[in-house]
């Protein structure tokens, strides 16, 4: 292949408009083409977004939906259960899909016992990403007189609270 400067100026041309020898005058002067929407204007994803979207998308994007859920059926217990109830009933624990709630007595921890289905499905309704399948009642914590330096072996005297 003969050198530039042997080659005739229209097959130079030619050969550069071919593309199959550009020159390098052509290379400085070419300009990228972009094909990005985002700074055409008029275009969808121009106009500005609210505080409140941008907070959601980051915590969408970060994973955070299933915590930031969990948390706000805590803050929130008052409303879904009752005032009445979240006197006496507060939620501790969330494992495995089962939230545990422990009650002032046994009472309330059965009379809420009973009430489980229809508050499983408000916490369901009111928080579907906190991912709860199944509510727990459980009473007050008791000491526990099984273990210590104090222990009877066997059953042990019965007449504590007596």
């Amino acid at each position: 292949m003969p050198d530039r400067d042997e080659t005739p100026e229209t097959i130079a041309t030619y050969l550069r408009l071919r593309g199959l020898q550009p020159s390098g005058r052509w290379r400085s002067r070419r300009r990228t083409a972009t094909d990005d929407d985002e700074n055409q204007p008029f275009t969808s994803g121009r106009d500005p977004k609210g505080l409140g979207d941008v907070i959601a998308d980051l915590t969408r994007q970060s994973g955070w939906d299933v915590q930031l859920s969990r948390e706000d059926l805590v803050l929130r217990w008052a409303e879904v259960a009752g005032e009445e109830t979240a006197r006496h009933a507060s939620p501790v624990a969330l494992a495995d899909g089962i939230l545990t709630v422990q009650c002032d007595s046994t009472a309330w921890a059965k009379n809420l016992h009973l009430m489980r289905t229809a508050i499983t499905t408000q916490l369901v309704k009111a928080f579907p990403q906190s991912g709860v399948q199944s509510v727990r009642f459980v009473g007050p914590d008791v000491p526990s007189w099984k273990w210590g330096p104090r222990a009877v072996p066997g059953r042990g005297p019965r007449d504590t609270y007596g």
